[in-house]
């Protein structure tokens, strides 16, 4: 056996660190990267356990991806805990309950040509500083790995996630409604249908595919659009769910098809389960404070990890959520008797579920719970195949150059009235608008986040600085 350090393994194969797990493409996502990454993640656990979890996504290399990973865990003398193709927050609720860490081979929403790993504490998701112990470490790599088949399918994460939130919500929860799932290739088109069902809800099957489908919550695919406005003149259902790849960042739409935010979802979640501290990430919409609904609001750079951190010294009922609509539960809740336990990753089944039963509670449609929020609406997209490098170099000219950043973010919004730079450049507007750039953590892009007064608006921002960036800094 030889010593490899993982951080030079990183620079030779490109699979690094982003906002959410290692991530690379599938081709250098080798049997021995994946062994190396998996070795790395176990020696930084200072704890002792007998076994990890193991998970993965529907993507056509996650199996093999997650073999190599449990060779890792074998060859340290563990026992793997296999779960197979299960939701991400599933695959960690079980980890939990079994006080165990656990592996998820996902990509979540990026292309299929790519691919990743999550690593779990029994705690929850590992931290920055677990990250800098992982890429720090020295491993030993075997001449040849042993790559067996993966064991039999443990279904007892899938039967605690389905109890979850039929225990909480109750079995007549959404009796009466009429709701669609669109599957493609989520990870939990089957099991969320099953919790659906389970809480006394009609289920529409739509858009079924084995081909993997990359959806992206913060940034839904023209074609997603224009299919949920047309199955819903088809169908003429309550709403449309779905989520991302490993199905931990819901899309819910309502019953006309429109798709709601991300942000806008976690911030009725909240509302609905009461909240008295709400984190999420500069990125999200600012209605959340002009709501004045929660004691306590803290903002974060994007990423779980800082959301995670930031739910730590949270007052009362402690929640979390990013712009991409997943949800995470900082502390226990209590609801007409019955608890919903502490979920500190990002879910999509509660934020989803939870907006369901507020609507049949109150006799609304979907559409009606977006009246109560503040006009402030938000809008995203991004620049593909544009290289960190470029999107750095453009973060620093900006700060540097507030009248060049006007005319690129927004020349017709009055001039710069507010910069935060907490994560990339973040800039409010005489008008009230604000634009946002920030590279993304995953892979080669550059977000655009825009907010304004009306949805018009803020797609319009959004749209027209993508469009004025120079594409070669």
């Amino acid at each position: 056996m030889k010593d490899h350090r993982i951080a030079d393994l990183m620079a030779s194969s490109g699979v690094k660190f982003g906002t959410s797990g290692a991530r690379g493409l599938v081709s250098a996502m080798t049997d021995q990267v994946c062994y190396a990454y998996t070795s790395a993640f176990l020696s930084a656990l200072e704890s002792d356990f007998s076994g990890v979890v193991l998970g993965h996504d529907l993507r056509p290399s996650s199996p093999t991806l997650a073999a190599a990973c449990a060779a890792a865990i074998r060859d340290a003398g563990r026992e793997v805990h296999y779960c197979g193709a299960l939701p991400t927050p599933a695959l960690a609720l079980d980890a939990a309950s079994l006080r165990l860490p656990a592996l998820v081979v996902t990509g979540s929403h990026i292309p299929f040509d790519r691919n990743g790993i999550k690593f779990y504490r029994a705690e929850g998701e590992i931290s920055k500083e677990d990250e800098e112990a992982i890429l720090k470490a020295f491993v030993k790599l075997p001449a040849e790995i042993n790559i067996a088949p993966l064991p039999a399918i443990d279904l007892t994460a899938r039967e605690a996630y389905v109890r979850r939130y039929v225990n909480y919500f109750g079995v007549c929860a959404l009796a009466g409604m009429r709701l669609a799932a669109y599957e493609h290739s989520s990870v939990a088109r089957d099991v969320l249908r099953e919790i659906l069902e389970a809480l006394g809800a009609e289920v529409i099957s739509l858009g079924r595919t084995d081909t993997f489908v990359p959806i992206d919550t913060e940034a839904v695919r023209p074609e997603d659009v224009a299919q949920a406005k047309r199955w819903a003149a088809e169908h003429q259902f309550d709403a449309i769910l779905s989520t991302d790849g490993d199905s931990d960042r819901p899309l819910l739409g309502d019953e006309s098809g429109n798709w709601l935010r991300g942000d806008v979802v976690g911030i009725l979640c909240a509302r609905y389960l009461q909240a008295e501290t709400v984190v999420t990430p500069v990125s999200s919409n600012t209605a959340l404070e002009k709501s004045g609904w929660f004691k306590s609001v803290v903002r974060t750079r994007i990423g779980s990890p800082y959301v995670i951190a930031g739910m730590a010294n949270g007052k009362g009922v402690v929640v979390g959520y990013e712009a991409n609509g997943g949800f995470l539960l900082g502390t226990d809740v209590e609801r007409v008797g019955r608890r919903l336990s502490a979920l500190p990753t990002r879910d999509a089944v509660l934020p989803m579920v939870a907006l369901l039963c507020m609507a049949r509670e109150r006799g609304q449609r979907l559409s009606d719970l977006l009246h109560d929020l503040p006009k402030r609406f938000t809008a995203s997209d991004r620049l593909q195949a544009f290289s960190t490098e470029h999107s750095q170099e453009l973060l620093v000219r900006l700060p540097e150059d507030t009248a060049y950043a006007a005319e690129l973010l927004a020349p017709a919004s009055g001039g710069i009235v507010a910069v935060d730079c907490t994560d990339g450049f973040r800039a409010s507007f005489a008008n009230g608008d604000i634009v946002h750039l920030r590279p993304s953590g995953n892979a080669p892009e550059l977000r655009c986040y825009a907010e304004s007064d009306s949805q018009q608006k803020a797609e319009r921002l959004c749209a027209a600085c993508l469009a004025r960036i120079p594409k070669n800094q």
